[in-house]
């Protein structure tokens, strides 16, 4: 039997419409698989209806074509082996006008070829069985389409969090309930999620992604394979990289491919290199800037007069990976990222105040002119210390205070390092954070990564070398006023 030309729309099952009280169908032979699907609904009086049929369609007819003395001879098999033939879901056979009950040696015929056989009472018209066919198909496919869009939308989250290809893959699993793998271009599993599958299926996955890695052209980018448990698609990722993505699930619906193409696209981006126009004015901006040319001559090519600098740490344990840097520049809109230990940098061209990101913590500077670069670094790195402490997804780093701006530079740079010359760095960013964080022991030993006992001895070391009471809120402003000094 062939395989029915299936549509985008999601078939209707023939459960849910014998369940329809309205049309009164009952089912009187062949199998009660509640598997069973219609593609759609056709009526014909043919007694061959094999030509006219596509597969998968819920025939109905009301016995005109059916001969006197059909029932001593071979008509019904033949009539229903055609049909089976053709790929026909169903046969529904109408009442009136022309027959009072359905010939039971159709309903023999129908057994014997295991093709459903529906009566359909006489107050039903064929029109009534067929809009209510199309009902039903218009509620599958709204439903369908609000599962893709959902899908989408959580594949996209996915991309933008620390972890993007691990968690890409977790929800392409979880949205068609199976198995979703990374191949590298040597054909070794990069990351998988999902549920595992049966070593035969995993070899055949792993086959047919041979079939669309870059070989050539003419190298289809997505293949698919079929058995009866279990169902396999593979896609070639980016532009000729060798990156593939395997799925195996247990069933094909219809929106699982345009969810698994959206995955698949989301990890071209994350596991591609990126060549284009921009990326070599990147790279010549390196090379100047490598070779002596000042930040403000680079600038131009890097995309911007204006900038500013974010300082982001995953929320998890680990450290960020480049995969999980360079998505995190994606979502802020740029490509300029450095992975510096725990701490991922972004330059990025002013403009629209960046967002928070799911699974980030970010720190953000003031904007800022090339010139200014290494400064709007070091206020990035306080506003994380402060989001940090005060379990914010995001903090923007101030403005100046009016004080600042009634002091000449140099005068003001002169009394921050007289004031601070007998503090050691270290000690100098201890009191710095915890004058910001107005004295908090606990929240400034968060943002230190230290103990709280460890933010006590400092602050008591910084007092005596200082010969200052720190409690006194003068002395606080003019250390605050000298350690805000870049």
């Amino acid at each position: 039997m062939p395989d029915p030309a299936v549509p985008p729309t999601p078939p209707v099952p023939l459960a849910a419409l014998l369940a329809r009280e309205d049309l009164g169908l009952r089912q009187i032979a062949g199998p009660a698989d509640p598997s069973a699907v219609v593609h759609w609904a056709h009526t014909s009086e043919m007694a061959d209806p094999y030509p006219y049929l596509l597969g998968g369609e819920l025939l109905l007819t009301a016995g005109v074509h059916i001969p006197e003395a059909a029932g001593s001879g071979t008509y019904f098999d033949d009539y229903v082996s055609r049909i089976v033939a053709a790929g026909g879901a169903a046969l529904g056979f109408g009442v009136a006008p022309v027959h009072d009950t359905v010939p039971r040696a159709l309903v023999a015929a129908c057994d014997s070829y295991e093709l459903p056989l529906i009566e359909v009472p006489p107050r039903t018209t064929f029109s009534a069985v067929a809009r209510a066919v199309w009902q039903l198909m218009a509620q599958a496919r709204h439903a369908e389409l609000r599962r893709v869009t959902e899908a989408q939308q959580s594949l996209a989250a996915a991309a933008s969090r620390p972890d993007p290809v691990p968690s890409v893959l977790r929800q392409l699993a979880q949205r068609v309930g199976g198995w979703a793998v990374l191949y590298g271009p040597d054909g070794v599993e990069v990351a998988a999620a999902g549920r595992q599958v049966g070593t035969a299926a995993r070899e055949a996955l792993t086959g047919l992604t041979e079939v669309v890695r870059p070989s050539g052209p003419g190298t289809p980018t997505s293949a698919s394979h079929a058995t009866a448990d279990v169902h396999l698609a593979a896609y070639s990722l980016g532009a000729g990289h060798g990156f593939v993505l395997g799925v195996a699930a247990p069933q094909r619906d219809p929106g699982d491919h345009t969810i698994a193409s959206v995955a698949a696209v989301l990890l071209s981006l994350l596991t591609g290199e990126q060549q284009s126009g921009s990326g070599a004015a990147r790279s010549s901006a390196l090379v100047r800037l490598l070779l002596g040319a000042p930040a403000q001559d680079v600038a131009p090519l890097l995309g911007g007069e204006q900038w500013v600098v974010v300082h982001a740490r995953p929320d998890t344990l680990t450290a960020p990976d480049p995969v999980a840097a360079s998505a995190l520049g994606a979502a802020l809109g740029s490509p300029l990222v450095d992975v510096a230990r725990e701490v991922v940098r972004v330059l990025l061209p002013a403009g629209p105040e960046p967002a928070p990101q799911p699974g980030w913590t970010l720190g953000v500077s003031a904007v800022a002119g090339p010139r200014e670069w290494a400064t709007a670094d070091v206020q990035a790195g306080r506003a994380l210390a402060r989001a940090r402490a005060t379990r914010a997804g995001l903090v923007r780093y101030g403005a100046r205070p009016a004080l600042a701006d009634l002091v000449p530079e140099a005068d003001a740079e002169a009394h921050a390092r007289a004031l601070l010359a007998p503090l050691a760095p270290a000690l100098a960013e201890t009191l710095r954070t915890w004058l910001s964080l107005h004295g908090s022991w606990d929240r400034t030993a968060v943002a230190l990564d230290v103990h709280r006992n460890t933010v006590r001895q400092r602050i008591a070391k910084c007092a005596a070398l200082l010969e200052r009471d720190l409690d006194d809120p003068d002395v606080r402003m003019e250390l605050w006023f000298a350690l805000r000094r870049p």
